[in-house]
């Protein structure tokens, strides 16, 4: 165990019992973390598209027999925590039988947005079919898919339902159990033509899905057989008690006390005007507990965030005040609360649209709860970064010539009390990459004129805010563009001290556009877009 961290040491040999031995734990941890690696490495391998073979738009998990989390690869955190969140009242929600594969996307069902499709798959013992079989778990992916059935090319569009962002997926069989054959299901006829290529031949990317499921249920099986099943299922119970007390003692290094803190949101893109997110924040030995109910009204644009997704930036927070190591599983999150009020922004009533929620609303939240913290922890909180995932989807609705792309663009960090942020990087919510100059002129009839950090963006400090970063794709051909931007009109804030970034710009020819809107363009039409940078930390010398 050279080179681990003495605490986690310690606790590892408080809180385990003999017959799991620190060692041991460590290992198992690390085991069910490589399967979700690999699990992740066949995905990303085996998928089509730029979203996920390139930018990595994609996570992995595993989950116990009764649905809670039992690890997770370092991948989306909004994808991961979301998941963690419903993950029990799914798996409850039906017979599970084995061999079975089940597709969602559904956002009120502990979903993102509705490009985000996730599949899920049980694990069972090794045994004859004839023999009862003892369940041993779950495992899931949930990828970004480009095209997921919406008029507005990319699929994330300005928004006033989520009818008009594609076709949602309400947990269907996409493959039934071995003991009825195994085989590949019809789902609806708008949702099998996204599937499939054609009848029971998946599409690319839901291929890559499936095969990389198929990979995770093998090698958790062969993991269970390797330990035993019994004493499997008590390595997973033995985690989780480490893992709370892990979490434990990262609450206790919390100052106790009440926090508040509100930020806004530039707009909906249908003329709200700022729209309010307030946090109270509760700090104790026991946990944390936040509160989001006095966040506004869930609004007419797609600003709306799911109740899921809104824990899951919860969730990440939390997981970033412990220390490296910490494993990813559900006794982590015992001492973390949520709460929110239906019909508020981060708890939408149907059908309200939700496709800038995941991506936009969520990173607010991060800053939002480090705002509250900042007080709590006023030598680890960094200032805010570029808040905003600057969504850019464009494309061609044509049944033979049609294209769909979209991406994330990276920004500035928030400096810390120890660092400068860094620049063009994507944080917090966001694990992904910018596509690749080269993937995305060989895939789309785009050139990337400029490609460049954006120097000066970052908040000035005793330690400055990163920079965002420049880029600006020329259109070979007529399309159609969508953009979801934030902090257009409200910057990154710093702390201590610390000044603001600046704020994002879309140009279209030079012309400056707003932060939400869609737009047709022409061939040799320019987009820049200028990323926001993070906000400085300290009183700038």
């Amino acid at each position: 165990m050279q080179g681990c961290d003495p605490k986690l040491m310690a606790l590892i040999h408080t809180y385990t019992e003999p017959y799991v031995n620190p060692i041991e734990l460590k290992l198992f941890s690390s085991r069910l973390q490589a399967i979700c690696d690999e699990m992740g490495g066949v995905l990303r391998r085996s998928a089509f598209s730029p979203n996920i073979k390139d930018r990595l738009d994609f996570s992995c998990a595993l989950f116990a027999s009764d649905g809670s989390l039992a690890a997770q690869a370092a991948h989306i955190p909004v994808h991961l925590g979301s998941m963690a969140y419903t993950m029990k009242a799914l798996v409850a929600s039906r017979d599970w039988q084995e061999g079975e594969v089940l597709v969602v996307n559904d956002p009120y069902l502990g979903g993102t947005h509705l490009p985000d499709v996730t599949l899920v798959a049980p694990v069972y013992e090794q045994s004859d079919f004839s023999a009862e079989r003892r369940l041993l778990g779950f495992v899931a992916n949930r990828a970004h898919h480009a095209n997921i059935g919406c008029e507005t090319p990319g699929s994330m569009p300005l928004s006033r339902t989520i009818k008009e962002e594609g076709v949602l997926i309400s947990p269907s069989l996409l493959r039934s159990g071995f003991a009825s054959g195994g085989a590949l299901l019809s789902c609806g006829t708008t949702i099998d033509a996204l599937l499939y290529t054609k009848p029971s031949v998946l599409s690319g990317d839901f291929a890559a899905q499936l095969g990389a499921n198929e990979l995770a249920v093998a090698r958790l099986r062969q993991l269970a057989e390797s330990y035993g099943y019994s004493r499997y299922e008590t390595a997973v119970a033995e985690l989780n008690r480490y893992a709370a007390a892990l979490a434990g003692s990262a609450f206790a290094e919390i100052r106790e006390g009440t926090y508040r803190a509100v930020d806004y949101l530039d707009d909906d893109g249908f003329g709200s005007g700022e729209v309010e997110l307030a946090l109270t924040l509760e700090c104790s030995a026991a946990g944390l507990s936040f509160d989001f109910s006095a966040s506004s009204d869930q609004v007419e644009g797609n600003l709306n965030c799911p109740e899921a997704v809104a824990a899951a930036a919860a969730y990440y927070c939390h997981c970033c005040l412990l220390p490296e190591g910490a494993p990813l599983c559900a006794g982590l999150f015992e001492g973390v609360e949520v709460r929110t009020r239906p019909g508020s922004l981060v708890n939408p009533l149907f059908p309200a649209a939700v496709a800038a929620g995941n991506v936009e609303t969520a990173m607010r939240l991060v800053d939002l709860i480090f705002r509250a913290l900042a007080d709590a922890l006023p030598q680890r909180i960094p200032a805010a970064s570029q808040g905003s995932m600057n969504n850019v989807a464009m494309g061609v609705s044509h049944p033979s010539m049609g294209w769909d792309y979209y991406e994330t663009l990276a920004g500035g960090e928030g400096a810390g009390p120890r660092a400068d942020g860094r620049n063009a990087i994507h944080t917090h919510m966001t694990n992904t990459l910018n596509t690749p100059v080269e993937s995305l002129e060989y895939h789309y009839p785009l050139r990337l004129t400029q490609y460049a950090i954006r120097r000066g963006s970052g908040g000035a400090g005793t330690h400055r805010g990163g920079a965002g970063l420049l880029r600006e794709y020329e259109f070979l051909q007529p399309a159609t563009l969508s953009l979801l931007t934030e902090r257009r009109r409200l910057a990154p804030w710093g702390l201590a001290g610390g000044e603001a970034a600046a704020l994002g710009e879309n140009h279209l020819n030079g012309k400056l556009l707003s932060g939400k809107g869609t737009y047709s363009v022409e061939a040799g039409d320019r987009l820049l877009i200028a990323t926001p940078g993070g906000g400085g930390w300290g009183r700038p010398i």
